[in-house]
């Protein structure tokens, strides 16, 4: 039985993302990234702090990558925060920069849960209950789509790939939280322990796949740059051959 991959959502494009900004909005928008990635950082921070304690506890490879997964997204959600302060906020290179950082942040998550699982899976560890695992894994459950969606909107009106790659990682973040807690309901009711290593491998793979999306700049010709006269939005070479495989139609007041 063959199963659909998972598709984390990337900004397309419409009518109110294509049309320019006026400088008031766009500064309305620029502070609330700024502010959803700040609430971002104090979050990770706590559930990174919780998620590592849990699977000390518990030797729970998958909720151990579920709080390296928090610090490495609160690493993002500085990168967000540093590319929208001071001179930067309307720098087209300042945006490549930071969309590539955020890009290499999920690589930098990715081979540590690998080696992990593989590690675990391989010697038979058997990961144990862990309801402070599970409640956490509820509350990202809950958050985090809500902090990624509204990230994902703002990116997408602001043209910026470094605030949609965030968004991203949030929604990864809740892939990761569900999991969690599968494979620890899985290994609680039925002892399944190996649930834990596949579901963090799995998961690793994931993480891979959207890092490459986010280096790549997919989604970015979908909306106008910040600077109006910046041509970043649309000059990389990702972006260059999308246009050769499917139609492009500018707008009014587009290059």
């Amino acid at each position: 039985m063959s199963t659909a991959p998972i598709q984390l959502p990337i900004a397309r494009s419409d009518a109110v993302s294509q049309r320019r900004l006026d400088p008031g909005e766009r500064d309305r928008l620029i502070g609330r990234a700024k502010a959803l990635s700040w609430l971002s950082l104090a979050y990770m921070t706590a559930e990174g702090a919780i998620a590592i304690t849990a699977a000390t506890l518990a030797g729970s490879i998958a909720l151990l990558g579920f709080g390296l997964d928090s610090a490495i997204e609160a690493l993002a959600s500085v990168i967000v925060i540093w590319r929208f302060t001071g001179t930067r906020r309307l720098s087209p290179h300042a945006e490549r920069h930071a969309r590539r950082l955020v890009a290499i942040s999920f690589f930098l998550l990715a081979p540590y849960i690998a080696q992990d699982a593989i590690r675990s899976m391989t010697a038979g560890e058997h990961p144990h209950t862990s309801w402070l695992g599970i409640g956490l894994s509820v509350s990202s459950i809950i958050v985090m789509p809500q902090l990624g969606n509204a990230k994902h909107r703002i990116g997408q009106r602001l043209g910026s790939g470094a605030t949609t790659g965030e968004g991203t990682q949030n929604l990864l973040c809740a892939y990761l939280a569900t999991g969690v807690l599968a494979s620890l309901a899985l290994n609680t009711a039925f002892g399944l322990w190996w649930a834990d290593p596949a579901i963090a491998f799995a998961i690793a793979l994931l993480a891979i796949k959207e890092g490459h999306q986010t280096w790549q700049g997919q989604g970015c010709c979908a909306t106008p740059a910040i600077n109006a006269n910046s041509n970043t939005g649309c000059d990389e070479d990702w972006c260059r051959s999308v246009r050769h495989t499917r139609p492009y139609r500018p707008t009014t007041g587009s290059r």
